[in-house]
């Protein structure tokens, strides 16, 4: 498995992280999101060459609580899909910001990734969220 860390992370107001490692991007919910979700037991994954405008919706993810759109943080194409969360839904909840996430992206406008938080602002932003 890729190597996050050592790659840029970026994150969106509605909880999506984006961690770009050369043309392509593994995007995934944040740890904030997972934990205000509750158990997960469902993720609905795009399909392999689905092309995806930057606020898509992308994926969907259901929960103990409710059912949740995920949104393509950047533009690109579906890459790639953790079909691993299938069978085991539950990984969002245990490593949100790892193992848990839900598809890699060939990178349409690296451009985008401007608009997005680095991982202080998006700090702030669940900080200011949660007061």
């Amino acid at each position: 498995m890729t190597d996050l860390t050592q790659h840029p992370t970026y994150f969106t107001k509605d909880h999506e992280w984006v961690t770009v490692h050369g043309d392509l991007a593994t995007v995934g919910i944040t740890k904030f999101a997972a934990e205000a979700l509750g158990d997960v037991v469902f993720v609905e994954l795009p399909d392999v060459g689905k092309a995806c405008s930057a606020g898509d919706d992308m994926a969907v993810v259901e929960s103990v609580k409710a059912a949740s759109d995920v949104y393509a943080p950047i533009s690109g194409e579906i890459a790639e899909v953790n079909d691993a969360l299938t069978d085991a839904p539950e990984t969002v909840n245990e490593a949100p910001e790892a193992g848990g996430w839900f598809v890699k992206m060939k990178v349409a406008n690296a451009d985008e990734l401007s608009a997005l938080m680095d991982r202080a602002a998006y700090d702030d932003f669940c900080a200011s969220e949660a007061s």
